[in-house]
Formats: structure tokens, sequence, C-alpha cells
């Protein structure tokens, strides 16, 4: 038996003609909507040794994912079909194509590193911020709110949303960076996301040289600082080939093991795609070289994300 999670959420909306026509390359499948699987323990007992678990969704999916099954054994049959917004998880993994089911294994979940934020703590699978990323998934809920009406929504376009940002909406704020007890400051941030993957955004590279399985695992932070709204604009767009590391007087990424980023004030921020509002402040900590996911924990719900 083939399982095939999908969630209804991801991307620009629910495609039941393109989950559908996924199950129909198989023999036998069934079909599971994962926003409704409330305890995956007793999923699991269900999937047998031979049977296939297949996820369905953006990076979103992925990390709600890890974070609901944490602490639990996964199947030994795991798949991904990537069909989100931005698919930062795949493209980390070196899968760029559409319609392809990618295999993992219980050690693609290994070693992943935790954000605590608001008195919570979750696993996250590529990066987290906010600055102008948290802005631009604060305003990709509000449009996915409005495509949620509509009988033929388009694609968000979360780099159109940064250009409008950065021209008009967002203001950059002043941060403090603390690398390892290493204690550094920053004025006119724009953009300071932490990362354990390579990719976010849809395809944006912050920090080109991060590795997700390096050993010791460690954390790497982009600070994009002391620069005007224009020549933002003008050096935005390198990021999508990592060539922004170019402009070493406005980028600085710094690397380690425990990364705690606080801004002047309260913004939105995002861990892997979702939002979460109001944050003053997060750490997150590179896990230790093999450990597992910890213990289970309800704390997505409990952020709302």
């Amino acid at each position: 038996m083939t399982y095939i999670l999908y969630n209804p959420l991801a991307g620009i909306g629910h495609r039941p003609e393109e989950i559908e026509a996924l199950a129909a390359g198989y023999e036998q499948a069934s079909l599971t909507d994962m926003t409704q699987i409330s305890d995956y323990a007793a999923f699991f007992e269900t999937v047998g040794e031979e049977d296939t678990v297949i996820l369905c969704g953006g990076d979103g999916t992925v990390s709600r994912f890890v974070n609901d099954t944490r602490g639990l054994r996964l199947p030994k049959r795991l798949g991904y079909y990537p069909n989100g917004s931005g698919n930062d998880f795949a493209r980390d993994l070196g899968v760029t194509e559409t319609g392809k089911v990618i295999d993992l294994s219980e050690e693609t979940f290994r070693g992943l590193p935790t954000v605590a934020v608001n008195s919570k703590e979750l696993l996250f699978i590529n990066g987290i911020g906010y600055g102008i990323d948290g802005y631009c998934c604060e305003k990709g809920d509000e449009l996915r709110e409005k495509n949620a009406t509509l009988a033929d929504p388009k694609p968000i376009n979360y780099t159109s949303i940064a250009v409008k940002g950065l021209l008009f909406d967002y203001r950059p704020r002043n941060v403090t960076v603390t690398v390892d007890g290493k204690v550094h400051t920053f004025k006119n941030v724009w953009l300071a996301p932490v990362m354990h993957g390579r990719y976010y955004g849809g395809g944006m590279m912050p920090t080109p040289a991060q590795d997700r399985f390096s050993e010791p695992r460690k954390l790497s932070v982009m600070v994009f600082h002391d620069i005007g709204k224009f020549r933002t604009l003008m050096i935005f767009p390198s990021l999508f080939e990592g060539k922004h590391i170019a402009h070493d007087k406005v980028v600085t990424i710094l690397e380690g093991q425990t990364i705690t980023v606080a801004y002047d004030r309260p913004a939105p921020m995002q861990i892997d795609g979702e939002t979460v509002k109001d944050v003053a402040s997060f750490t997150a900590t590179a896990a230790k070289t093999g450990d597992g996911t910890g213990e289970k924990t309800k704390e997505r719900d409990a952020l709302g994300v």
C-alpha cells in the first residue's frame, strides 16, 4: 500500500487532479489529508514494513511533519512529492524538476536544528528569520486568504512582494546578533536569516556555503545591513545566485552552533516559510551530530503555524 499524505494548504491551494494523478501511478494508493491526522503514532501503526508513505506539499508541510512526528520512528519507506510555492527543501537535496517523488530516509531528518521563539521550541528544515522575509510571509498569507475565494488563484510571487516592500512598506531595523556568545550589532538591517540549508524564499541562497549535513553541525546567519533601499534593490536579485556575498561591506555572514537574533522592535518572522507574528528575538541551535528529533511536541499548533 502507498499512503499519500497531502496538504490542502500547500502552494496556491489544493489541486486534487495533481494528487489524484500521483495516486494513479501506484497499484494501491490511499489519499489522506494530513491536516486531519491528530496522532501520527497511531497512524504509523497502520503502516506495514513494505508500505510507502509519501508527503505531498511544500517546505511548510515538511517542517510541520517533522515537528508533529518528533521522537517517533518514521516509516522505512518514506517519500516526498514537492508541490509547494518554494520547494527549497527539495532544491537543497538537488531535485529541481517537478513531478518527481524524492526518496527520503529517517537519516534525512536527523541533526535538524531548533529555534526557540516566544517560549516555544521548534525544529526547522531550511531557514528562519525576521526582516523583509518575515514581512513577505505575512503578506503572502494575506494573499493566500484572498486566493481561497478565487476559482483560479494565481501563484504567490514572493519576489514581487519583497520588491514592493523594499520600495514602500518595509523599514529596516537595528539588530543584535549573538553567535556562540560573541555579540555583533548592526544598523539598518533588511535581512538576517539563520540557515540550516542553502535555500529559502523560493530559490534565494543567503548563505551559499551552508551545508545541512556538515559535521559537526553548524548554522549560518547572513546580515544585510547599513544600506539604503535603492542599493538594496540593486543587490537583491543576486541573492538567487549567492553573488551578494561579494558586497562584503553590507553583507556579513557568521557561522556557529547557537545564534540569537534580536531586533529593536517586534516584527513578524518566518520558520520555513510559515509566519509567526510579533517576535522580539529568537535563538537557533544546531543539533549535535547524529542527534535525532527529540521528544514529540505540539508547539506548531500553539504558535498557529
